[in-house]
C-alpha cells in the first residue's frame, strides 16, 4: 500500500466520520426538541391539575416518610397497621388500612422493616 493509497483511505473515513457525526447531532437536535414539548406539556397538564391531584401525588412519600418515623421512635415496638394508624392519625377505614399494609410489604421487602407475625410489623435490628 502507497502513501497515496492511505491518505485516500484515511479521507474516505473521516468523510464517512463526519457524515455520521453530522447525522447524530441532527438526531440530538431533534430529540431536543421533543423534550422540549414534553416539558411543556407536562407544565400545561401540571397546571390544570387539580390542587388535590398534586397533594395526592405528594402524599405515598409523606407517608412513608410518617412510617418509617414511627418505627424510629420506637424501635421495638411491634406495630398492627390498625394500631399504627392511631399513632399516626391516619383514618382507619379499611381502604386506607390496606394502603398502609402494602406500604408496609413494601418496606420489609426492602429490608427496613421485619413482619414477626402476621399483620405484625417492627423495626429491623
Amino acid at each position: 500500500m502507497n502513501v497515496t493509497e492511505l491518505l485516500r483511505l484515511l479521507q474516505a473515513e473521516h468523510d464517512e466520520t463526519a457524515a455520521r457525526a453530522d447525522s447524530l447531532r441532527e438526531q440530538i437536535e431533534q430529540l431536543t426538541r421533543g423534550l422540549a414539548e414534553i416539558v411543556t406539556t407536562r407544565k400545561v397538564i401540571d397546571g390544570l391539575a387539580l390542587p388535590d391531584r398534586a397533594q395526592a401525588s405528594e402524599e405515598p412519600a409523606t407517608v412513608y416518610q410518617r412510617i418509617v418515623t414511627a418505627f424510629n421512635e420506637h424501635p421495638g415496638r411491634v406495630f398492627r397497621v390498625r394500631d399504627l394508624h392511631e399513632l399516626l392519625g391516619l383514618p382507619t377505614d379499611e381502604p386506607s388500612i390496606n394502603v398502609t399494609r402494602s406500604h408496609l410489604g413494601r418496606l420489609v421487602r426492602q429490608g427496613l422493616l421485619d413482619q414477626p407475625g402476621r399483620g405484625r410489623y417492627q423495626k429491623r435490628t
